[in-house]
This record gives structure tokens, sequence and C-alpha cells, in this order.
């Protein structure tokens, strides 16, 4: 057919495929055929084209596992974050062994830890002594703790049935003080996955609102409030996080630290998610259903939140998406430099401030594992929002 087309001195049509898009919104609802492209509705689209981003769907799995780790830290916990084992103190990450030395099988297990000392470097050694196996046991009963702070229990989801004085399990090592570095990571994720979603939503209520003032009304509050935005984003980040949280009294509990820490976050934040609002609405103030709503009455809040906020609401979503992981980096870095939440307040900040003690570094580099709590956090949200920003506009090619 294509040379027939040549010789005529016609030219070929062109190869086209179908968009990935295209055949996976063909192929879906093959079942009972009722329902396609045409009909379904918005989030289903979206839903569409965000399950076939692999990565992103991944991330989301990693994100809830995370949230829920969080929720139930104290369950997840082996130990009490702050129990310490003096005679542990630096021990290296436990190893888990199936089956014992005559090679049979023992199921999971750790080898009974002795302690000695290098008689050259002096630094502490721990070697297993084969002869002691501690199972690891699921739903162990360890130390008594209240979930959620009403709930007495002293279920663990692991740990190891022994007693107190013969505890050796420690995931993740144990710090220059003996504590269990895995119990500690677990407990600090609620406050460094949860400074990022309140962080956020803070910025999203700022954001909408200035954002939404600037560009429905334009003017002289548009001039004010860009004026505002251009000043913030004008002065370097770190400096300005230093010296708002500096401000913080240091007598302060820990709860309002944390309330202190997220509202200096959010007051930062909210400065792009303003200018993406303020745009969208100078793009959309004049359009048809924006007029229409004018004309039959509506009043000018139902306006903006009815209609114009909704219509890019896929955009928002994947925005602070986006912006959840700069908040956590934010807080580790403050709490890092030790001007954010301190002790005993316990944050992945925190822990790594175990990082500016070189000897604790050079002897026992597991204190810096809760360093990949935050990277691996980071990355989900981030491949996340990826995965949202392109299923935001389903239409798209």
């Amino acid at each position: 057919m294509a040379t027939n087309n040549i010789e005529q001195g016609l030219t070929p049509e062109p190869n086209i495929t179908p968009s990935p898009v295209d055949a996976e919104l063909d192929a879906l609802d093959k079942g009972d055929g009722t329902e396609n492209i045409y009909v379904a509705p918005q989030w289903k689209l979206m839903w569409w084209k965000f399950r076939k981003h692999k990565l992103a769907l991944i991330s989301g799995i990693v994100l809830i596992i995370l949230y829920l780790v969080a929720i139930f830290a104290d369950f997840v916990a082996p130990y009490n974050p702050e129990a310490f084992f003096q005679q542990y103190t630096l021990a290296p990450p436990s190893r888990i062994h199936l089956s014992n030395a005559q090679g049979g099988f023992e199921g999971p297990f750790v080898y009974g830890i002795k302690r000695g000392r290098d008689p050259v470097t002096l630094r502490p050694i721990f070697v297993e002594d084969q002869t002691i196996i501690h199972h690891i046991r699921l739903f162990n009963r360890g130390t008594p703790y209240k979930l959620w702070g009403f709930i007495d229990t002293d279920i663990h989801l692991f740990g190891l049935d022994v007693p107190q004085d013969e505890q050796g399990f420690f995931l993740l090592g144990a710090d220059r003080l003996g504590r269990d570095i895995f119990s500690r990571v677990v407990i600090g994720s609620r406050i460094s996955l949860s400074i990022g979603l309140v962080g956020v939503f803070m910025s999203l209520i700022f954001g909408i609102i200035l954002g939404g003032i600037s560009g429905y009304y334009g003017g002289v509050a548009d001039n004010i409030i860009q004026r505002m935005i251009e000043f913030v984003r004008s002065v370097p980040s770190i400096p300005l996080w230093m010296a708002l949280s500096a401000a913080l009294p240091p007598n302060w509990p820990v709860v309002w630290v944390y309330f202190g820490i997220t509202v200096i976050l959010s007051l930062i934040g909210w400065t792009g998610l303003a200018r993406v609002v303020r745009g969208r609405f100078l793009a959309l103030r004049e359009e048809d259903f924006v007029l229409a709503a004018r004309l039959v009455g509506s009043s000018e809040m139902r306006i903006i939140l009815r209609h114009m906020v909704p219509s890019f609401l896929s955009y928002i979503i994947a925005t602070l998406t986006l912006a959840v992981p700069g908040m956590i980096l934010a807080e580790t870095g403050l709490s890092f430099l030790g001007l954010g939440l301190r002790a005993p307040a316990i944050s992945w900040g925190v822990l790594l401030q175990e990082a500016q003690n070189l000897r604790s570094v050079a002897l026992a580099p597991w204190v810096l594992l809760p360093g990949l709590a935050v990277v691996l956090s980071v990355l989900a949200f981030n491949f996340l929002g990826d995965g949202l920003r392109d299923a935001a506009d389903p239409y798209s090619r």
C-alpha cells in the first residue's frame, strides 16, 4: 500500500500507533462494556494513569508501610527507646540465622553475644556465642507501654523471649549509650513523618487563601502579596530557618517546640504553592464556567471554593506531595544542627546528632543508619509526587 502511494506521488500515511494511555484506557472495563474513557469520572481517569507509573505505586506502598509503622510505633519497636543496655554499648547490628552451627533448621534466631576488647586498639568487640541460641518470637511480650497513650499492653511485634538482662538483639545496632537504634528510629518516625504532613497542611491553608486572593482580586492585594512572597523567597532558607528556630525559648516543652518548628516550616513553605494558585486563578477567573456562576448570583467565596479550586485540585495534590520531603529534610537538618527538636525528643534529626561524634562514627558507622530512613521516605515522596503529577492531567499525551 505504501509502495502504491509512492508510485502515485502521494505522501505515505504516517504509522500512527496509539499512546500507552489510549491503549490502557481502551482496554479498561471490557468485562461489562458499560464504562469507558468517555463516561469515567476524573478521579478514575487519574487512577488509571497513575497505576501505570510502577515506581510511584511502589513508593505509595512504601509510604503506607512507613506511616503504619509510625502509627503503631510502640508496638513495632521491640524495646523502650530509652532503655539502656550498658553491656552492649556500640554493639553492631545482630545477624539473624535460620540454621544452627550443625546445619539444623532452627527458625529465625540470634546467638548470644560476648563482649570483649581488642588488645591493640582497645575498641570493644562483640563475638557470637554459638552455644547460646535466642529465638525471635512474633507478638512477643516485652516492656509494658501504652499504645496511643491509653491502651495498656506489653505485646511487641517481635523480640526475644528472655529476661531483660539477657537481651542482645539489635536489628540496627546500639548507640554509645546502649540504646536500640531500630526502636529509636521507629519511635522517631512519628515526629519526622507527621511534621511533614502538618507543615504541608498549614502551607496549604496559607497558599490557597493568599494565592487565591492575589489571583482572583488582583490590584493592590496582588501587589502586596507578591512583594511579600518575593521578600520571603529572597532570603536564604537555611539562615532563615536557623534564625527563627533560635528564637524559640530553650526551656519550652517538647510539644511546644514541635509545634513551633511546624509553624516555622509552614510560614516559609507556603510561597511556592501561593504562586501556583495565583497563576491558576488568573487563568480561570475569565473562563465561561466562572462567568456563568457569577451570572446566576453565586457568591465570590462559593465561586472560589466550589468551582475554581476543584478544577485544579489534582495539581495542588501533586505539589503538596512534592513539598512533604522538603519539610522532612528541613526538620531533620534543624534538629541535626541542634536548632530544632532536642533530646529527650526523638526524631530522625535528633538521632543523626550522633553523627557529630566522630568517635562514634569511626567505631560504629551504624549510628548513621537513621539517615537511611530519611533517604527512603524522601525518595518515596518524590516518586509518588512524580506519579501524581503525571496523573493530574489524564488527557495529556
